[in-house]
């Protein structure tokens, strides 16, 4: 044992110069005097392994001894741990901070306290000290080593190649090898050697939705083995290592024990699947009560803005327990270290352990239920296994990709087939070059809904239903020999954009498509469609690859269908990002007047947005064009298609650019020099003007070092040039006319929304918007409304579109996401319901229901990816 007068502090040991720190339950108190009375030695082991030895009065409460270690570790954000100790039955209890220490811990000579963990939050940004993160990142590995985590051996394997990274670096072969010889960072660690140095190697920064709680074993009332564990979201429900169900705390009415049964009272729920009490039984009375107390504290740190008052002690007798949680809860605390004044002394932890990545990474395993929670069916008979769930998504995005290509072979067709002004040779470069791809994915289509109708009987049962590789092999087999018709798409978005040119009528007739409700899109997008559906399959592919295990029935087929993608994929990527690239300015020619050629050789677009432009009448809304060349920018005329006119160019070549918001008091602004002229603008927030000026530096950069002066893109000289902009009070009125009264396909183009929600895109934006396309059933709700209506949802080009059901041959109506905001619903909104988000813009506010977790999974991040930045995908 160490003596108390040789101890090195462990502030001292980490770098930090020694300091009385602050106490826990009096924020900016020093700790209180300890009570006179005879001393006694405590020993508490620290996350660092090192035991240090603290005297404490015989009648003092724990929160003395608790302050004793916090203030020996300079600990700020202290109410996130506790002391725990090993009572006479053995089972590891929390230290109550009210009551004293010895009348808890009853031969404190043989007893040592562990200083833990207690309360994790749900995102490690919360914790703002470093020696914070650094105990967190200590107590995830030991939890690790002692096998605590309860994940599989996937995401076990993962965490470990993380904290190697973090102690040796780099991957290299043989120092790694050594390296987890000689370190056991968790139980049978030898028999997934070869998966840890394969993630070291790759050093994926992904984990799967899995959870680390200490479970406390229980049973249901038919006897069936499971564990319980309680987070900041709730309660959750384990059978083995898989989660089961959740209980927010918003569900739960009252938490209540009686002998060995814990009792969860729920709020009425007319659509609830079971009763209003559920009852679980444990081993023990003890076992009840120790996860009771360890709920009610939960609760409290998680839920209250405060700490809760003590209850007025009874008269004559009491009932039930009278424990309650002391101490601050998690938003005093918060707020507490964000404002104190007290000095922050720097941290440096040792080099073995870098606590961002993995604290990261095993929040994932921890908190992610914040969102992807089981819905309220207890023991359900539908499948839970995740390749259900991607294969039904296989199936629901090749229902619409179907219902796309009859938009070019039947739809498109039929049009022309009225008359007969398209070129023979475009009419035949259509027909050979989409008809067989039409009618191998009808193939492939009635295949996959024939393997999942199994799924609908007992294939959750079998296993059956997992079996969707030998049919994506055999399709994409197909796929491969059509490569030369797929390349060939290209050719045909550019030929029929010369036809249109040639022919006045025939041009009129694609624009009278255009406008049907069966053409949702633009033509062109249709007409690249099947080149965008191979990524689908790639992403499909992958995650199936990833969640089976290479032990698996259907992972040699999908493994190989999913290097036949990639090879095609690959051989046609060039193609794509051509064809996207013209697509673009195609579109964006529709949107303009008075600009001539857009789509020339070696013009590539790269942003496009809202920015308000200073002149001589103050700031004025501009729409802006950023061009490999050129920057354009425009206001909104009163045309037919409610076009935008170009009131001036700025060559980029030789162009300079700087910030301003000093020089002219205009939030957000920067000045652009050309060589003739000097623009101020300035964008909405500063993200915005980041991205801009980000991107025009870089267009600067690229058309310099080519050496290529700008082309003239204007039709007629611009107004601008040695004057004050001329604008119309029509101008101004179209306007602020709303996006709501623009006519569908119109109205909800890219740049018109972008013109409306003031925000912008980029070409980086549309391409990944192309990767990440859903097609499946959610339920709606308005603001106001009370019922949820089920739909069939397609998400596609920033954009919901909403239908009846998916045999229907156009939507009903479109949500343009660009500009919304994605977030929960919050406890004050009353919507009692899983898997809900919720999209709003100003007063605009929808509230969507996904029918799985796995579907709710696939949403939200990458629905957050989409209306913050640019791209709502897989949301359904």
């Amino acid at each position: 044992m160490v003596e108390p007068g040789d101890r090195e502090v462990a502030g001292q040991r980490l770098g930090i110069p020694e300091s009385l720190g602050v106490s826990t339950l009096e924020p900016g108190q020093r700790p209180p005097t300890t009570p006179p009375g005879r001393q006694v030695s405590i020993r508490v082991q620290l996350l660092d392994d090192v035991t240090e030895v603290f005297d404490i009065s015989q009648r003092a409460p724990a929160k003395a001894l608790f302050d004793l270690v916090c203030v020996h570790l300079n600990l700020a954000e202290r109410d996130y741990f506790g002391l725990q100790y090993q009572n006479p039955r053995r089972m590891m209890v929390w230290l109550d901070l009210l009551k004293p220490t010895l009348k808890q811990i009853r031969r404190p000579k043989n007893t040592i306290l562990r200083f833990v963990v207690k309360f994790f939050p749900p995102d490690h940004t919360q914790l703002l000290e470093e020696l914070t993160r650094y105990l967190f990142a200590l107590q995830i590995k030991h939890d690790l080593a002692c096998g605590r985590l309860t994940c599989n051996a996937t995401s076990a394997a993962l965490l470990v190649s993380h904290i190697v990274q973090s102690e040796i670096g780099d991957f290299d072969e043989v120092q790694s090898f050594q390296h987890l010889l000689h370190n056991k960072y968790m139980p049978n660690q030898d028999a997934l050697m070869d998966k840890i140095t394969e993630y070291h190697h790759k050093h994926v920064g992904q984990t799967p939705a899995e959870s680390d709680y200490q479970l406390h074993p229980a049973k249901d009332r038919e006897g069936t083995k499971l564990s319980l564990a309680v987070s900041h979201i709730g309660l959750l429900v384990f059978q083995g290592h898989t989660k089961i169900n959740a209980f927010n705390w918003s569900k739960v009415r009252k938490l209540s024990f009686k002998r060995k049964r814990f009792l969860i009272k729920l709020r009425p729920d007319l659509n609830s699947a079971y009763q209003d009490t559920l009852e679980f039984v444990m081993a023990s009375r003890d076992c009840c009560k120790t996860f009771w107390k360890i709920c009610v504290e939960y609760h409290a740190f998680f839920r209250l803005f405060e700490e809760p008052k003590p209850k007025a002690k009874a008269v004559l007798f009491t009932r039930g327990s009278s424990f309650r949680f002391s101490g601050r809860t998690q938003k005093q605390v918060f707020d507490y270290v964000k404002d104190s004044e007290f000095q922050k002394v720097p941290f440096e932890r040792p080099n073995s352990l870098t606590p961002s990545a993995l604290i990261r990474l095993t929040w994932c395993l921890r908190v992610l239920m914040l969102c992807w929670t089981f819905s309220p069916s207890f023991f359900q008979k539908c499948p839970t296994d995740k390749a259900y769930f991607i294969a039904k998504e296989l199936l629901t995005t090749e229902r619409t990709f179907l219902k796309d290509l009859a938009v070019i072979t039947v739809w498109f067709q039929a049009v022309l087939g009225k008359e007969d002004i398209l070129p023979d040779s475009v009419r035949t470069l259509i027909n050979t070059n989409y008809d067989p791809v039409y009618q191998l994915h009808q193939a492939f289509l009635k295949e996959v809904e024939q393997r999942l109708q199994e799924g609908r009987s007992n294939a959750h049962i079998k296993g059956d239903y997992q079996r969707v590789g030998d049919v994506m092999l055999k399709n994409i087999q197909g796929l491969k020999q059509l490569t030369s018709l797929l390349q060939r798409h290209g050719e045909v978005l550019v030929e029929l954009e010369r036809s249109c040119r040639a022919s006045q009528r025939l041009q009129e007739l694609c624009r009278e498509f255009e406008q049907q409700k069966v053409c949702y899109l633009s033509l062109n997008m249709f007409l690249l469609r099947p080149l965008h559906r191979l990524l689908h399959y790639k992403l499909i592919l992958e995650r199936l690859c990833k969640h089976y295990p290479p032990t698996h029935q259907d992972f040699r087929d999908s493994r190989a269908a999913l290097a036949d993608i990639s090879e095609m994929v690959l051989q046609l990527q060039g193609t794509m990002m051509k064809m996207e690239n013209i697509q673009k300015l195609l579109e964006l020619k529709k949107d303009l007047t008075g600009i001539q050629d857009l789509a020339i050789p070696g013009r590539e677009f790269i942003r496009l947005g809202c920015l308000s432009k200073l002149s001589g009448k103050g700031l004025q809304q501009r729409m802006f064009f950023l061009f490999s060349d050129s920057l354009v920018y425009t206001s909104r005329g009163m045309t037919a298609d409610n076009q935008f006119k170009v009131h001036g160019q700025l060559p980029l070549y030789g162009m300079t650019i700087r910030e301003s918001e000093d020089e002219w008091g205009v939030p957000h602004s920067f000045t652009l020099f050309g060589q003739h002229q000097s623009v101020v603008v300035a964008a909405s927030c500063v993200s915005e003007m980041v991205k801009w000026m980000e991107d025009i530096r870089m267009a600067v950069v690229l058309v310099e070092q080519s050496n290529r002066p700008s082309t003239d893109l204007l039709s007629t000289k611009s107004p601008e040039e040695g004057g004050v902009e001329a604008e119309s009070e029509e101008e101004l009125s179209a306007s602020r006319s709303s996006l709501e009264r623009q006519s569908a396909q119109r109205g909800n183009t890219t740049v018109h929304v972008c013109w409306h929600r003031n925000t912008s895109v980029s070409m980086v934006d549309f391409s990944v918007a192309v990767e990440n396309q859903l097609s499946g059933n959610l339920l709606r709700k308005f603001k106001n409304s009370n019922g949820w209506q089920k739909l069939w949802v397609v998400f596609t080009n920033f954009s919901l579109f909403f239908y009846k059901s998916h045999q229907d041959d156009y939507p009903l109506a479109s949500l343009p996401l660009l500009g919304y905001s994605l977030t929960v619903p919050a406890e004050t909104e009353n919507i009692q319901k899983d898997y809900v988000f919720k999209l709003h813009f100003k007063s605009h506010v929808y509230y969507f229901r996904s029918e799985s977790q796995y579907t709710f999974q696939r949403s939200v991040p990458l629905a957050t990816c989409c209306v913050v930045s640019v791209v709502l995908s897989c949301c359904l």
